[in-house]
């Protein structure tokens, strides 16, 4: 069953540029070394399952030009994955309601944040509808297709993965579980965050990263999730192992 992948944002929650920044890496000309804010878009069995609409959804949306969505998944609350939950709407007015899935704390703290979308009293007739499904661990089907979500931790909340066929994506990770680990073993494809060369509080690191690839060895690996910090892409790139690459925006990738 093949998946196509295509990564729309790998940066961080600033994106690169960062606003106002001099660093080399802000103020390079390789189009490798700007990033949007983090997500991605699969596709299978002719449905499009978007991962995380952060700030820079829009934007994302119109360069590859997406018409129609089956299902958002969100991995967590932090505003660099839901900041473009309104941009919802073009779809919502197109299709009808829009499916999202989430964890009960990420539909909370959405409906805390974009009340006027969530309300049942006297609501505005051009906001989004959206259908929410509620998982916790447990395994769910979209329309046919499965999947699997991951639970990991950030560092101070948990943050959910997902699998779909023999592809995973894990952004925002800092640790997780060997239970958590074994949905994660013989994949094809794993995406997944790598900030940059040193320690952070709630993000991989570099050596973090590599260490978890070596253990779980899927065939393929692609970090994203990119701090200006980390480098330039193509330097960066020539120092990574066999068959582990660094996700820049708009990079398709095609499971075997």
């Amino acid at each position: 069953m093949e998946v196509k992948i295509t990564i729309l944002g790998t940066g961080t929650s600033q994106g690169i540029p960062v606003i106002g920044s001099s660093h080399p890496v802000c103020l390079s000309n390789n189009p490798k070394d700007k990033r949007l804010r983090v997500s991605a878009m699969f596709e299978i069995n002719n449905k499009r399952f978007i991962i995380d609409c952060g700030p820079d959804f829009r934007q994302q949306m119109l360069r590859q030009n997406v018409s129609n969505i089956n299902a958002m998944l969100f991995t967590h609350e932090h505003a660099d994955h839901t900041a473009g939950l309104d941009d919802l709407r073009p779809f919502y007015f197109r299709q009808g309601n829009l499916l999202c899935c989430m964890t009960s704390r990420v539909h909370k703290a959405l409906k805390e944040r974009f009340s006027y979308i969530f309300t049942t009293v006297d609501k505005y007739p051009g906001v989004p509808t959206l259908d929410v499904y509620e998982f916790e661990k447990e395994s769910f089907e979209i329309e046919g297709v499965e999947v699997i979500p991951i639970l990991a931790d950030h560092g101070y909340i948990p943050v959910h993965g997902y699998r779909i066929a023999d592809v995973a994506y894990m952004t925002d990770v800092k640790t997780i579980t060997a239970d958590e680990k074994k949905k994660l073993k013989n994949l094809d494809v794993l995406i997944l965050n790598m900030l940059r060369k040193e320690t952070h509080a709630t993000h991989l690191n570099l050596k973090e990263a590599l260490e978890l690839v070596r253990e779980l060895q899927p065939k393929r690996t692609y970090f994203t999730h990119i701090s200006h910090h980390l480098g330039f892409h193509d330097e960066v790139q020539k120092t990574l192992p066999e068959n582990v690459f660094l996700a820049y925006d708009n990079l398709e990738i095609r499971s075997n």
